[in-house]
C-alpha cells in the first residue's frame, strides 16, 4: 500500500509538471524523489507520469490518482487535527448520567456551559439511579456521573455542586395547601408517598431520618424510585410526599409545594458530580477543571457577602 508522503511528492510533480521545481517545493532534492514516484507507480502497477528530459505529462491513470489524492490528503489532514483536538480536549466525547432530579436545574445549566466552552465535544447522556451509575463508572461506561450521595468508594472521586432544602408536594386541592407553611406533624397518619429503599436509598434514609427524629409516622402508601413519578403519583391523589426545591421547576399543574419549618431551611439534599479516578478523558479533565474554578469564585463571593 502506499504512504501518504508518496501521495504528496506525486500531487507536487502533477501540479508543477517539473521535477525540480517539485522537488524544490518539498524542500527536498530531486533523486528523493524520483524515488517516490518510482515506488508509488511500483505499488499501483501503472504509470502515473510520461517524462522525458525535456517535459513532464500525466498519464491518464495519472489524472485518475490526482483526483482522489486530493481527497486521501484532505481526509489525512482533517483526521490528523481531529486527532490531535481529541488528545488535548478540544474534541472527543464525554458519556454522563444523571438522576431525574439532576435534570431539573443543575445539569440544564452545566450543559451549556459545557458546550459553549467545548463546542466540538459530543456529550453522551443517560438518565439513571445512583446506584447504577456507581457501576457504570465502575466499568468505564460513563465518564462523570451526576448522583446523589453515597458510601464513597475508594476509585472514586467526588464534588458537590447542589445543595438545597425539601419541600412538600400536594395535589392542589389538599387542605394543607392552605396553610403557607406546615411542619413534620402534618403527615402524621396522611398518605405519603415514599422513595424506594433500594432504587432511590438516598432519599429513602433522608426521610426516615427526619421522621423518627420527629417521632411522626404516615401512611407510607408507595414506594417509587424517581422524583417525577413521584410527582406524577400526588398529581393522581395517591398521597402527598417531600421533594427536592428543585423540583418545582417542573411546573407541573395540579400540585402546590409548601415549605415545611424545620425541613426547608436547611439545605439537606445534595448533588455529586462523581468520576472515577485515573479517568484520561481530555474532554473530562477540561470540565472538571471548569467546574472547580467555578465552585472556587463562588464559595468566594459568598464568603464575601457573608
Amino acid at each position: 500500500m502506499f504512504e501518504l508522503n508518496q501521495l504528496r511528492c506525486f500531487v507536487a510533480v502533477a501540479e508543477e509538471l517539473h521535477f525540480r521545481r517539485a522537488a524544490d517545493r518539498l524542500n527536498m532534492t530531486q533523486p528523493p524523489l524520483s524515488r517516490q514516484i518510482q515506488l508509488l507507480e511500483h505499488q499501483l502497477g501503472t504509470l502515473l507520469l510520461q517524462r522525458n528530459n525535456r517535459s513532464v505529462k500525466l498519464t491518464t491513470a495519472g489524472r485518475a490518482l490526482l483526483k482522489d489524492a486530493y481527497e486521501l490528503l484532505r481526509m489525512a489532514r482533517t483526521t490528523s487535527m481531529q486527532i490531535r483536538r481529541v488528545g488535548t480536549g478540544d474534541a472527543g466525547s464525554v458519556a454522563i448520567g444523571f438522576t431525574a432530579a439532576a435534570s431539573y436545574r443543575y445539569l440544564p445549566q452545566a450543559l451549556q456551559r459545557w458546550k459553549s466552552r467545548l463546542p466540538d465535544v459530543d456529550f453522551h447522556l443517560r438518565e439513571m439511579v445512583s446506584m447504577s451509575q456507581l457501576d457504570a463508572l465502575e466499568n468505564g461506561t460513563l465518564d462523570l456521573a451526576l448522583m446523589r450521595p453515597l458510601v464513597h468508594r475508594k476509585e472514586l472521586e467526588h464534588r458537590q455542586v447542589i445543595h438545597e432544602p425539601l419541600v412538600a408536594a400536594l395535589p392542589e386541592d389538599d387542605p394543607l395547601g392552605l396553610q403557607r407553611q406546615l411542619t413534620l406533624d402534618d403527615f402524621a397518619g396522611r398518605r405519603f408517598i415514599h422513595y424506594s429503599p433500594d432504587e432511590a436509598r438516598y432519599f429513602h434514609e433522608l426521610i426516615e431520618r427526619l421522621f423518627e427524629r420527629c417521632d411522626v409516622t404516615p401512611l407510607y402508601s408507595q414506594y417509587v424510585s424517581q422524583i417525577h413519578s413521584i410527582l406524577a403519583l400526588v398529581y393522581g391523589g395517591m398521597g402527598i410526599a417531600l421533594v427536592p426545591e428543585s423540583a418545582n421547576k417542573l411546573r407541573n399543574e395540579g400540585i402546590v409545594y409548601r415549605r415545611v419549618g424545620g425541613v426547608s431551611e436547611k439545605p439537606l439534599v445534595s448533588l455529586d458530580m462523581v468520576w472515577k479516578k485515573g479517568n484520561g478523558n481530555p474532554a473530562l479533565v477540561h470540565i472538571l477543571k471548569a467546574e472547580k474554578a467555578l465552585f472556587v469564585a463562588g464559595s468566594a463571593a459568598a464568603a464575601h457577602s457573608a
